[in-house]
């Protein structure tokens, strides 16, 4: 079944992947399954179909499923305790309160756009969610507002620096690939991503919060609900408990930006208390006494906590395992080749073709990162070959394109339906549509710079 009437290989392979898509989207919509069990008999067919072994298949599906979770249930967990304590401390209030203060009603959703932009800048989309989500609730809560009005903007700013903005890990990839000056890189990239997050974040999310009216579970919102009474902790020790993983994570990209060698001390040092994992666990560990102890919380308190918040996070962490193992089924398959293939059979702009390159493959994997990992390994044989070409925005096409059509192959799409209570439908006309008008406006102004330039 790995041809399908008589066409290319190629063309079967990518038939069969928009076949298995709607029909995952078929499942979970019309058919109400569970996802988790959608996406592992999805990526089962689409295999069979590609002409893996049953064997294979099944090996994929492990293995892709293993390496999504490897960090991510860590990163959710850690993330999570963290929200917990803000939410407990009162410290999620605290800055709920002083955002609504300093913007008011009218422009709060400004202000989730600029927390999401500067919380983004070093960490992965997935970690800013977990952290901005206690605010993101109890903004929402008392301001009686679709989540989506105020989710959006604060979605946004964390998806543009996560497409666009170094020293973010995804934008580095490509700048390493292509020898680009990360200075002009950067300076580029706030000319670009500014705009888009405005267009894509506070002026859609203010049109679509007015169309789908959306609040988080009860459950959930009870998880990140402030239930001690006590008074609230001050802003500045909440906003600094909040970014510490965000300075810890920045301070290890910088000392590998300065060091690239890692010849000295602090460069290993910085890049172990910034990796992912280490950052949340020491912000977590801080917040047990910057939010905890010292606003007269218990240890039993503590422990309580910290256990209860955990179980709301089976489902999501199960959904975004299996989504995962749907994505490596769709590179081990070939999916991912294919794509390469037509992108490079066509002869085009090279700003033009990185931005085609990372989408095609965005679209298939559900990865932005991978979109930008074997993106690069793609565009940079076209790039020497294409001299005069300005490599700094071929850096940020291939980023623009990696953000564009998130949908149900992507585990921030599954993540961010479960945390914002939507059904996929709402999803896609939502998040999806929010990350392809990010992903086309970035792409719009890179060519319009590219002709100024």
């Amino acid at each position: 079944m790995n041809t399908l009437l008589g066409l290319s290989h190629n063309a079967s392979l990518l038939i069969w992947a928009l076949v298995t898509v709607i029909l995952l989207i078929l499942l979970i919509a019309k058919f109400k399954w569970n996802p988790f069990v959608s996406l592992l008999l999805s990526s089962v067919f689409l295999g069979l179909v590609n002409g893996m072994p049953g064997h294979e298949v099944t090996a994929s599906i492990t293995k892709g499923l293993g390496s999504t979770l490897g960090s991510i249930a860590i990163v959710i967990g850690l993330g999570t305790m963290l929200g917990k304590m803000m939410a407990e401390s009162g410290g999620a209030e605290r800055i709920a309160t002083t955002l609504m203060d300093r913007f008011g009603e009218k422009r709060v959703h400004w202000a989730m756009m600029i927390v999401g932009f500067i919380v983004g800048i070093p960490v992965f989309f997935e970690v800013g969610i977990i952290l901005l989500i206690p605010i993101l609730f109890t903004v929402a809560r008392k301001m009686n507002m679709s989540l989506l009005k105020i989710g959006i903007p604060m979605l946004a700013g964390l998806s543009t620096v996560h497409g666009l903005l170094p020293p973010h890990p995804a934008p580095m990839i490509a700048i390493e690939a292509f020898n680009a000056n990360i200075g002009r890189t950067i300076g580029y990239a706030l000319i670009v991503g500014i705009p888009s997050a405005i267009i894509a974040g506070p002026v859609f999310g203010a049109w679509i919060g007015k169309r789908i009216m959306v609040r988080p579970s009860e459950r959930r919102d009870e998880q990140f609900r402030n239930t001690t009474g006590r008074s609230l902790p001050p802003f500045w020790i909440t906003l600094f408990t909040i970014l510490l993983p965000v300075i810890l994570m920045l301070s290890g990209s910088v000392a590998e930006i300065v060091d690239p060698a890692n010849t000295h001390p602090l460069t290993v040092f910085f890049k172990f208390i910034g990796d992912e994992v280490m950052a949340l666990l020491i912000a977590a560990v801080f917040s047990f006494f910057s939010l905890g102890y010292a606003r007269g919380l218990k240890k039993e308190d503590l422990s309580r906590f910290t256990s209860e918040c955990l179980a709301p996070t089976a489902s999501i962490i199960l959904i975004i395992g299996s989504g995962g193992a749907f994505k490596t089924v769709l590179i081990d398959s070939g999916v991912g080749q294919a794509i390469a293939a037509v992108a490079t059979g066509a002869h085009m702009n090279v700003i033009v073709f990185a931005f085609l390159v990372a989408a095609l493959i965005r679209v298939a994997t559900g990865s932005a990162t991978v979109a930008m990992t074997t993106g690069s390994g793609i565009i940079a044989p076209v790039l020497t070959l294409t001299p005069g070409a300005n490599v700094e925005l071929v850096v940020l096409a291939t980023g623009a394109g990696s953000l564009i059509l998130s949908h149900v192959n992507d585990a921030g799409f599954w993540m961010i339906k479960e945390f914002f209570n939507m059904t996929v439908p709402q999803t896609l006309k939502s998040w999806t549509v929010m990350e392809t008008i990010l992903s086309l406006v970035a792409f719009g102004l890179i060519m319009l710079l590219s002709v100024l330039i």
